[in-house]
């Protein structure tokens, strides 16, 4: 890393799949390489959807932490995709 990266906080707690995936892309859309995206969910699937939408991306998910019924990933927005 150099120095201090930022960090998107995505707030989908609540929603149901496939939107969680959905609004995860649309939001590495618009980071740059580097940037982090910080993504909290409550929708069980998402254990599946989001790694999967990751691999497809090339990004790469820093941490996956489950806290009772919330998921958060931290991903980090890479240049695979440009």
């Amino acid at each position: 890393m150099y120095g201090r990266m930022a960090t998107t906080k995505l707030d989908l707690t609540g929603l149901k799949c496939p939107l969680p995936a959905l609004k995860t892309r649309k939001a590495l859309k618009t980071l740059t390489p580097g940037a982090l995206l910080e993504v909290h969910c409550t929708d069980p699937l998402s254990v599946i959807d989001i790694p999967n939408l990751i691999r497809e991306t090339g990004d790469k998910v820093e941490i996956t932490e489950r806290a009772e019924r919330r998921f958060v990933f931290l991903i980090e927005k890479t240049d695979a995709g440009a």
